[in-house]
C-alpha cells in the first residue's frame, strides 16, 4: 500500500499539467487590467521557458556528449 502511495506521489511530483495550464489558460474577464501583473506573468513565463531549456540542455550534455 505504501508503494502505491509513493508511485502516485512521484507521478504528482513530475506532473506538468500546472505548467502547461499556466501558458494556455483563458484570460479572466473579471480581473482588472494591470500592467504590473501582466509584466510579472510575462517574466514568469520567460523564466519557466529558460529553466526548461536549460534542463534539456543539461540532460543532453550529460547523456549524449559523454
Amino acid at each position: 500500500m505504501d508503494e502505491k502511495k509513493e508511485k502516485s506521489g512521484l507521478k504528482e511530483f513530475f506532473s506538468l499539467g500546472e505548467v502547461f495550464g499556466y501558458f494556455f489558460r483563458k484570460e479572466d474577464p473579471n480581473q482588472k487590467k494591470d500592467l504590473n501583473l501582466r509584466m510579472m506573468h510575462g517574466i514568469n513565463k520567460f523564466a519557466i521557458i529558460a529553466f526548461l531549456l536549460g534542463m534539456i540542455y543539461f540532460i543532453i550534455k550529460k547523456t549524449l556528449l559523454q
